[in-house]
């Protein structure tokens, strides 16, 4: 089994060891290093490359979302979940402006960080409910104040891939959205994959943002 390979990257020791020692219990995943500010997070993105990286927000030297806006760049592929004690909004539309693939709460279960890692080394977005509401709450605003009118045509989506946008705006999984349209899950990953190549990002919660905030698309923000 090719394991999960993740860095971790806190300013606090004991956050750090307490992730590690949890994590190394699981068979799938295998902690490569750790990092105790943003600079050694980007360092050791390059040179180790992880497939997921738990990032906390304030770190010395370079804070995590910095650090993740350069790693993004550089490694687009890379997994990076958003771990912190702050649920203001300026810290959240940051992560996922600067690319953040998911976001918990450092108060979250442990079995939520493992799920997470697990569901971002697969191309999925794992957003902590307590902050989901206000990210779709805001750019559902942003959208409604750019008015209405259809953007379908300009990325040249079709109704089906609108349909699978939806789904994937609402956090479906692809498994889930092939048994909601009675599709297979590869026709519905050939969907998501076209999907991102026509908004030009590089995950789901990235399509879902560009998709609400461009009137794609329109979630209810109290669900």
């Amino acid at each position: 089994m090719e394991k999960i390979k993740v860095l971790i990257a806190d300013d606090h020791r004991v956050v750090r060891e307490g992730l590690a020692a949890i994590l190394k219990t699981k068979e799938d995943i295998h902690v490569i290093g750790e990092a105790q500010d943003g600079v050694e997070a980007v360092e050791k993105a390059r040179t180790l490359l992880p497939d997921v990286i738990l990032m906390d927000v304030s770190m010395p030297k370079m804070g995590g979302v910095e650090a993740t806006r350069q790693i993004k760049r550089e490694f687009p592929h890379i997994g990076i979940v958003a771990l912190t004690m702050y649920e203001e909004q300026q810290y959240i539309f940051d992560l996922v402006r600067a690319g953040a693939t998911g976001y918990l709460l450092k108060d979250s279960e442990s079995s939520q960080i493992v799920v997470a890692i697990r569901a971002i080394s697969r191309g999925e977005s794992l957003i902590h409910p307590s902050v989901a509401s206000k990210i779709l709450a805001e750019f559902s605003l942003m959208a409604q104040k750019k008015g209405k009118k259809s953007a379908w045509a300009e990325h040249d989506l079709t109704e089906r891939e609108i349909t699978v946008l939806r789904l994937v705006a609402d956090g479906k999984t692809n498994k889930e959205i092939a048994n909601s349209l009675d599709l297979s899950e590869k026709t519905v990953k050939n969907h998501v994959r076209n999907i991102f190549h026509k908004l030009q990002v590089y995950d789901r919660t990235q399509a879902a943002i560009t998709a609400i905030r461009k009137g794609l698309i329109e979630l209810d923000p109290k669900r």
